[in-house]
């Protein structure tokens, strides 16, 4: 009979490393980390520990190079001296106490300050939206600045780039951030570069992986923001990548994939901050300093007298800020509503945090509705998005799905009637932890009613789920839903 012993120290040394790699997981991995993120991660390497402990090496760390944060720390620092010495107002006493301290948090965590005097329009038309930052940058006499996730030149996109050369022809300076690894993976990503470089753009990778040039981290932490500014007087930021609807894929041609996206341009002081992003992804990507030529001060910017004129604050997060800004303003918000919580997320893949925040919601009496995507073109994703339909629809939660064969991309939520969120950020652990995105919070009736009409069509176009329905669900998709969840804690 085949014994160990016979086998030589082979099996003796591989379960020493075993033991070994167990030991290092449980001192190490826990570190920083939620419970279920760590536990998820113990979980794959006693598993599988030989392959467990490369994917961790490989992307077990949610922090950028600390270089990194460290740069962004000292770019908030000037950020907070610059608010400092413009004695800019931000808060407002007639404010519920509740919001004053959200409006805080907010700046305590990002240095940018709210700001009032704000106007701000909604596009939820693809092409339409694509259009109107094409005209706005045929008005632009200094500067420009564009930063998307993917960047695609494209028979949908064609004018946005035309609209830039004509700007580049009048001796418009325009810069452009687009993200490495999204980007890149495109089909016609060289096509791209070339018409970029053919027109005069000045741009550069976000979070390139180019361990050759010394510029390396978690491949997977990616710039997800949506970002268009025009000299500083008017910007452009939602959910829409500059792309053609399907994403010039041939798969989601196939399956006839289309997506829906909402996008706010905004006029006024809070424009200063849409680019101050901007301004410092450029600085971190590239060690340019743009303050002196391409900075517009909030008290250069005119201020709307108008009744409906807003209150704006924009809020930044990802891996390079030491918590989750994201987060933190959506569970804030949620705590502090009254009466309703109306959240849109195309990845809606929640932590502990945010499961019972809304289910609390529900508790105290408030209606609350989350709008998602009957189908889905990530599958894992998907699937642990499904995992969380059970205990929402049991604790009152109304869902309502929008139809195929569109994908609902917009990430935006409303609370109460004067409050709102806008952004790149879905309601996912990615989001809050290691894509860097861009939100903007909304104090306003008249920007929550015009959301109230985009919902209102989101529930036109679909239908709810209830919980009867899902109850009947095949036992194989809800075994495929919970192994997803699992995954999904990964970060």
């Amino acid at each position: 009979m085949f014994t160990i012993a016979e086998s030589g120290p082979f099996w003796p040394l591989m379960l020493l490393a075993v033991v070994a790699i167990d030991i290092a997981a449980l001192i190490f991995v826990p570190r920083g980390r939620k419970p279920t993120a760590a536990m998820a991660w113990l979980l794959l390497i006693i598993l599988l520990p030989f392959v467990g402990i490369v994917v961790f090496l490989l992307i077990g760390s949610f922090h950028l190079p600390k270089k990194r944060r460290d740069e962004q720390a000292r770019i908030d620092g000037l950020i907070r001296g610059a608010v400092t010495a413009q004695n800019l107002d931000t808060t407002g006493s007639d404010w519920p106490r509740w919001f004053q301290r959200v409006v805080q948090q907010n700046e305590a965590l990002t240095a940018l300050p709210a700001s009032f005097g704000n106007e701000a329009t909604l596009h939820g038309d693809y092409q339409e939206s694509i259009d109107a930052m094409a005209a706005e940058i045929d008005t632009a006499t200094t500067f420009v600045h564009v930063e998307f996730f993917i960047v695609a030149w494209d028979d949908t996109t064609r004018e946005f780039f035309a609209a830039m050369e004509r700007a580049v022809a009048r001796g418009v300076t325009v810069r452009l951030l687009a993200d490495y690894v999204a980007t890149r993976r495109l089909g016609n990503c060289k096509a791209t570069l070339a018409e970029l470089d053919r027109i005069g753009v000045k741009w550069a990778w976000m979070l390139p992986v180019m361990p050759l040039k010394g510029k390396y981290q978690r491949p997977d932490l990616r710039n997800h923001r949506k970002i268009v500014v025009v000299d500083g007087r008017a910007g452009f930021m939602g959910s829409q990548n500059l792309i053609s609807r399907d994403y010039d894929s041939e798969k989601n041609i196939k399956r006839g994939l289309k997506w829906q996206e909402l996008v706010t341009r905004l006029t006024g002081p809070v424009v200063a901050s849409l680019n101050g992003v901007f301004l410092s992804d450029w600085l971190i990507e590239t060690g340019e300093d743009l303050r002196a030529t391409a900075h517009v001060p909030a008290t250069q910017l005119e201020r709307s007298s108008s009744p409906d004129a807003l209150l704006c604050q924009v809020v930044p997060s990802g891996p390079g800020y030491p918590t989750e800004n994201n987060l933190r303003l959506f569970l804030s918000l949620i705590y502090g509503a009254t009466e309703k919580v109306i959240l849109t997320s195309p990845y809606f893949v929640p932590d502990e945090a945010m499961v019972y925040a809304i289910t609390t919601a529900c508790q105290r009496g408030l209606e609350v509705q989350l709008f998602v995507s009957e189908i889905g073109d990530q599958g894992l994703v998907y699937h642990a998005q499904r995992s969380y339909y059970t205990p929402l629809l049991e604790a009152g939660v109304k869902i309502f799905l929008y139809p195929a064969p569109f994908i609902l991309h917009s990430k935006h939520f409303s609370i109460d009637d004067d409050i709102a969120v806008i952004g790149s950020s879905n309601m996912d652990i990615r989001s809050f932890s290691l894509n860097m995105e861009v939100s903007m919070l909304v104090r306003g009736k008249s920007f929550v009613d015009a959301m109230r009409e985009v919902e209102q069509g989101y529930r036109d176009a679909g239908r709810e789920l209830t919980l009867e329905e899902w109850r009947n669900q095949p036992g194989k998709a809800t075994f495929l839903d919970g192994l997803a969840r699992l995954t999904s804690a990964l970060n």
